[in-house]
């Protein structure tokens, strides 16, 4: 994942040696942030309970880096592990969540406590840290099928699935807590972030990496619903870099939602299609099944916000993102045989703690 050079000089004074917490930094978007984060020559705390995250994601820098990056085995419903973790930090990245629509909908209470209880105790613990900014991961999810398109943060919410519902008050607790503490909040939505690591061995797993897994075994990509339905697929690599404006912004903020994506659609049809001719296998026409409940039919940002607020300016070529993430599905090294689980922290990730999430 490489950023502009000249964003990067212009951030590198912004977090050298800042502390900062990411929950979820042992996750897909999570652990390009705090890569991202390091190489700005920030100290990063990680509090993960690797539920959804993998250690081997952060052991690379845990071994190299051990006095700027330390890891917190929880989850963000453990207050006392919060309070350890945030102690300090100047900027605190939450995106640890249940990010599955699929998940939510079978098991909507675990959605609800974790986004949104876990939400509002990552916020208390802030403020008591006197954390300068917290910075809240939220979903394009939350616009349903009723904004227009490109969606506007103005656009009324209607969430159609337990996890919209959770991400949608998760920012109505950050404006509160905003309005009520003082507490500097800003709200970013993301739209269908794809790229590395975006783990394909789940039930829940994301388009793209699901396409990979099945094209790289030689079957057909499977779609739910008639594959019309849009998307606005973003690189990682661009959440990253608008996360990081968010953090360095000067202004102050009271839990304004953001936009950050391409601006651009994509239908799911297209998208499988491509990524089995990345992978070398054309031929792999997509097959469709039944619709899932709580999927809306067209998703497209807006980001005219995020490029006022943040000088946020979307990069790279989709293209060629799509690509490097298709290598990587089909480059990406086998299970060490010694170490089947990439989650055991002691042959992983010497030195990290192992205390059990509560």
């Amino acid at each position: 994942m490489k950023l502009p050079a000249d964003i990067v000089d212009r951030l590198r004074d912004r977090y050298a040696a800042r502390p900062v917490l990411v929950t979820g930094g042992a996750g897909f978007i999570g652990s390009h942030l705090t890569d991202a984060l390091l190489d700005l020559g920030a100290r990063v705390s990680v509090l993960d309970d690797l539920s959804a995250g993998l250690i081997a994601n952060l052991s690379d820098r845990l071994e190299s880096e051990p006095e700027r990056l330390t890891f917190h085995h929880a989850s963000v419903l453990d207050r006392e592990s919060l309070t350890v973790a945030i102690g300090g930090a100047h900027t605190v990245f939450h995106l640890a969540a249940v990010g599955s629509v699929q998940r939510s909908v079978e098991d909507p209470e675990r959605t609800l406590a974790v986004n949104s209880t876990g939400t509002a105790r990552v916020l208390d613990a802030a403020r008591h840290a006197k954390a300068h900014r917290v910075i809240l991961a939220s979903s394009s999810s939350v616009y349903g099928d009723a904004a227009p398109l490109p969606a506007p943060e103005t656009s009324a919410p209607r969430p159609r699935s337990p996890y919209a519902a959770s991400k949608l008050a998760g920012e109505h607790l950050a404006a509160a807590w905003s309005s009520t503490y003082g507490l500097d909040t800003l709200v970013l939505r993301y739209f269908n972030v794809f790229g590395p690591r975006q783990r394909a061995d789940t039930a829940y797993a994301a388009a793209i990496a699901a396409f990979a897994t099945s094209v790289m075994e030689g079957r057909a990509p499977s779609i739910f619903g008639d594959g019309k339905q849009s998307r606005d697929f973003t690189p990682v690599a661009n959440v990253v870099l608008g996360t990081l404006l968010a953090g360095a912004a000067e202004r102050r903020f009271e839990g304004e939602p953001v936009n950050l994506a391409l601006g651009r659609e994509t239908t799911v049809d297209d998208l499988a299609r491509a990524i089995a001719k990345a992978l070398g296998k054309p031929e792999l026409e997509p097959t469709h099944t039944e619709p899932r409940a709580g999927e809306v039919r067209h998703s497209r940002a807006d980001v005219t916000r995020a490029h006022e607020l943040l000088g946020f300016e979307p990069f790279g070529s989709f293209d060629d993102a799509l690509a490097e993430t298709a290598r990587w599905y089909a480059e990406r090294d086998n299970p060490d045989p010694d170490n089947p689980d990439p989650n055991d922290m002691g042959s992983r990730a010497p030195g990290t703690p192992s205390e059990t999430p509560r």
